[in-house]
């Protein structure tokens, strides 16, 4: 029986045990068959693989491209040869002057078209009259040239004494003419074959040499490639490119083939830079919205093409970086590697950067409140802190600093800073929100100073500041802490810092992170004078960030890729150079890890005789005035009153923020501890405090121990 049979019984033995009966019928399974692809079908799978082949594409690519090779060699040669025979050229080029705007060399080309046709026309002119000038041209050179050919046989004649002679030049002439028919019925036939296909291979390395072919047709070697120095001629093709068609048309229509809108290239740091006057018809806002594909176009990368609008009417400024060049770090900045270097508050800059040119970047902080902003984890406190620490060399500088992230990232000031907060919770904002109405304090108290009155610097910082606007949290009069209310007291504190602080030398600097309408009030971000921002999400955030004006003059962090442009920020400030014509300029700021910006307010604090840092702000609890006093003091030797009076407020609002001198005097009269003048100013002596709180120990103790 065959394979394909199945059986009851597996072996003889299950036969043998099987009951008696009769005999059961084999039963024969379905033989299984293999299903068969039709011929037609593998030849269609064979003909689509042979055509989707990457030989067959290359193939197919090099049989284009010669092909267009010609044809645009030939459009070529047309054109010139037009352009040669006509006045077309000049009516393109005055076209194009005209759509620059340039009237004078518009003018210029028109007078050179005039001069050309007439100079055409006269042309036209002397062919009427040029047969009969030809044919008495050809007679008068036929009988002077019999003439020389007679006198030359009668001289050979003379000399050899044959009159046969006469005739030999003439013979000669006669001869010439013979072989060059001759030769010229030997050669026509090959040119008439050859001539053609000369023609053809000219036009084809016509079209060869300019590339007229497709870039899908050209091979990759010929393709536009990453790192190709920027021509003119690429800066025009990729213009030409962008899907404007008004641009387009207006480049084509151009004589130069759009050379006339470009300005020189200029080098410029890790880059060049451009200015493109555009024709009529188009706008600027149109080029800067293609910022993408005018990158892709000019072999870049979008963040390596930087878009602005300079003073000039109808013109847009390109920067093109050298391929890869954002991606190399600057160097150090100089606070690490000077160690010399210290800063003035009113006439220095902070070495913040560097621009794209390569520029250093500085900033100056005298009278400027200061905004940063950008997405999470960006270098938005490295940014900051890179400031403070620059100021904090001057040591007439007071530093109140609120750190509402509180990861440590401003633990170097302490003893430098008198109010140091640091921590993310509820409790943090109603201390930051005190120390701001602190700021708020002692800038009232120097407002009602008498004039001429010259008072430190003193900068308030507030790193997180979302945190606080976003405090939920109310006092006991119901007043919000966060929020944008008229009675939000973080809100209402900043606004009057930034109304009035900087005329008293009261700023508040601000960081902040994804910034919205509710994390970031509209009249606290107006409020800056210096405005910066790293990497953001959308559009909208950057207009939050930097002001309509800076985004519609080409400012765009919204174009800085987030984890790869760290620390790089696009800032709107008066207290920058920025480049004519422009909003905003664009810095790459130096990086100080914490141990170097340890080190640099190590020097910052040995500048200082010392500073007693408070790290908490108590509230509604009774307080010990000699005791405070001798807090506020610290290491110094000796602290002006009017220094004592600041830090007792700074200290606590609620207890000292109402002090006066005769408060300060009244409390340390009969203690030993009076304030007594030092080169003419009146200050409180350290160690006369610490006597007075000695001696009411004893005091004290012994009252209670007689």
């Amino acid at each position: 029986m065959s394979d394909n049979v199945v059986r009851l019984f597996k072996d003889p033995q299950d036969a043998s045990q099987a009951p008696a009966g009769p005999p059961v019928a084999a039963v024969a399974a379905p033989a299984v068959e293999t299903p068969t692809v039709p011929l037609w079908a593998r030849s269609a799978r064979a003909i689509r693989m042979a055509v989707t082949h990457e030989n067959t594409k290359t193939a197919c690519r090099a049989v284009a491209r010669h092909g267009l090779y010609v044809a645009g060699g030939t459009r070529i040669m047309v054109r010139r040869t037009w352009e040669g025979r006509t006045a077309s050229r000049y009516e393109r080029m005055l076209r194009a002057a005209e759509a620059a705007g340039n009237y004078e060399v518009a003018a210029e080309w028109e007078e050179r078209g005039q001069r050309y046709r007439q100079a055409r026309h006269q042309r036209r002119m002397d062919l009427l009259t040029a047969p009969l000038d030809a044919a008495k041209g050809v007679a008068a050179g036929a009988g002077m040239g019999a003439g020389v050919l007679l006198l030359l046989g009668i001289a050979l004649a003379v000399a050899n004494k044959n009159a046969a002679d006469v005739a030999t030049p003439v013979m000669a002439v006669v001869q010439l003419i013979s072989w060059i028919v001759f030769i010229a019925s030997v050669v026509w036939g090959p040119l008439v074959t050859i001539g053609p296909w000369a023609a053809l291979i000219g036009l084809w390395a016509v079209g060869k040499h300019q590339q007229a072919a497709p870039q899908w047709a050209l091979p990759v070697r010929d393709r536009a490639t990453d790192g190709e120095p920027i021509t003119p001629s690429i800066v025009v093709l990729a213009l030409r490119n962008l899907g404007i068609a008004p641009l387009r048309t207006a480049i084509k229509d151009m004589g130069d083939a759009g050379a006339s809108m470009l300005g020189p290239i200029r080098i410029a740091g890790c880059g060049v830079e451009v200015d493109v006057t555009l024709p009529s018809g188009v706008s600027t806002d149109e080029v800067q919205k293609r910022r993408r594909k005018l990158a892709e176009n000019l072999s870049r990368h979008e963040h390596e093409v930087f878009i602005t609008i300079p003073e000039a009417a109808r013109t847009v400024r390109l920067w093109v970086a050298d391929s890869g060049a954002l991606d190399e770090p600057i160097g150090p900045s100089p606070l690490v590697t000077d160690e010399t270097m210290t800063a003035n508050y009113k006439t220095g800059r902070a070495p913040w950067g560097q621009d794209l040119r390569g520029d250093a970047a500085s900033l100056s902080l005298y009278q400027r409140h200061l905004l940063i902003t950008g997405l999470s984890n960006q270098g938005k406190t490295a940014a900051l802190r890179a400031l403070a620490l620059w100021l904090a060399l001057d040591r007439t500088v007071e530093f109140r600093i609120a750190d509402l992230k509180g990861a440590g990232d401003w633990a170097m000031f302490l003893g430098l800073a008198t109010v140091l907060i640091q921590g993310p919770t509820d409790d943090h904002v109603i201390q930051a929100t005190e120390m701001l109405e602190g700021l708020v304090a002692e800038m009232e108290r120097r407002l009602q100073a008498p004039p001429g009155t010259v008072f430190p610097p003193l900068v308030g910082i507030v790193d997180e500041a979302q945190v606080a606007f976003m405090c939920p949290l109310k006092d006991e009069e119901k007043r919000l802490y966060g929020g944008a209310k008229a009675t939000s007291r973080y809100f209402m504190a900043a606004r009057k810092i930034h109304n009035q602080g900087r005329a008293v030398n009261v700023t508040l600097w601000q960081g902040t992170q994804d910034p919205t309408d509710q994390n970031l009030p509209k009249l606290v971000r107006e409020g800056a004078h210096t405005r910066a921002s790293l990497a953001l999400g959308t559009e909208s955030q950057a207009r939050m960030a930097l002001g309509d004006k800076a985004v519609d003059g080409g400012a765009a962090p919204n174009l800085l890729r987030p984890g790869l442009d760290k620390g790089t920020v696009v800032v709107a400030s008066d207290g920058i150079d920025i480049p004519a014509g422009q909003a905003s300029i664009t810095v790459r700021t130096h990086y100080i890890d914490t141990d170097q910006a340890a080190e640099i307010t190590a020097r910052a604090k040995a500048m200082r005789d010392g500073v007693t840092t408070l790290q908490v702000i108590e509230r509604g609890e009774q307080r010990d005035p000699l005791a405070d006093i001798a807090t506020v003091i610290g290491e110094a030797l000796r602290l002006l009153t009017q220094d004592v009076l600041k830090r007792l407020a700074a200290l606590n609002e609620d207890a000292y923020g109402g002090w006066t001198h005769a408060d300060l005097k009244r409390v340390l009269e009969g203690t030993g501890a009076e304030p007594y003048k030092s080169d003419g100013r009146m200050v409180v002596g350290r160690d006369r405090v610490a006597r007075a709180l000695a001696n009411r120990d004893e005091n004290d103790s012994a009252s209670v121990n007689p």
